[in-house]
Parts: structure tokens; sequence; C-alpha cells
């Protein structure tokens, strides 16, 4: 892609990033799990009424959870892409990766509950 310069450069750049969505489809369970997730939890921020800024802060830590569920699924399949023998260090990085996705599920719970508990208790 280093060939293209400009808009047909943002354009091919387009497309692979809709390859890579098709791929981490078709291929990550957790992914597509994390994505009915995140469209069940999106309407909640409709039903229960919320400001411009807790939508935001809502919306954003969902696309944090799917955006480190693809930086881990891209370092798993490179890992197994070097090899698919049991390796202490590539049980390490395999186990970081799965460590930041459980992170960013708790920054989903931790956002969603303190936008969502109170307004569900007191109003």
């Amino acid at each position: 892609m280093k060939q293209y310069k400009g808009l047909k450069r943002i354009v091919y750049a387009f497309f692979n990033s809709i390859n890579g969505f098709k791929c981490v489809f078709k291929t990550e369970a957790a992914f597509v799990q994390e994505v009915y997730l995140c469209l069940f939890l999106t309407p909640l921020m409709f039903i229960i009424k919320t400001s411009i800024n807790e939508k935001l802060f809502l919306v954003l830590s969902m696309f944090i959870l799917l955006i480190v569920e693809i930086i881990n699924s891209a370092i798993e399949s490179t890992i197994d892409r070097i090899s698919l023998e049991h390796n202490i260090l590539s049980g390490k990085v395999k186990d970081m990766g799965s460590a930041a996705v459980f992170l960013s599920l708790i920054v989903v719970m931790i956002t969603h509950g303190v936008i969502f508990i109170p307004k569900i208790l007191f109003n």
C-alpha cells in the first residue's frame, strides 16, 4: 500500500479495515460475543435517560473493549503464525492480551455501573 498516496491510500486503508472486521467476525467468537454485549448495552442509554456526556463515556468504553479485543486477536494470530508449539513466552504474551481484554471489560462494567445504577436506584 506504500505505492498509493492521498485519497487512493485512504480508500485502500478503508477496504483493508473492512477485511479486518470480516476476519475478526469469522474467526473470533469472543469478539462476536462482545459485539452482542455492546448491542445489548447500547439501547439502555436511550431507555435510561442519560446526558450526551454520559452517552459518550458509555460508547467509548464499548469501543475500547472492541479495540482491545481486535488487538488481542491480532497478537494471538501472530504468535500462532510463529509457532503452534507450546512456548512459555508465547503463552505469556497470549495471557497478557487476555488480561488487557479483561481490564477493558471491567472498564465497560464500571462505566455502565456508575452511570446506570444511580439512575435505576434513585430515579
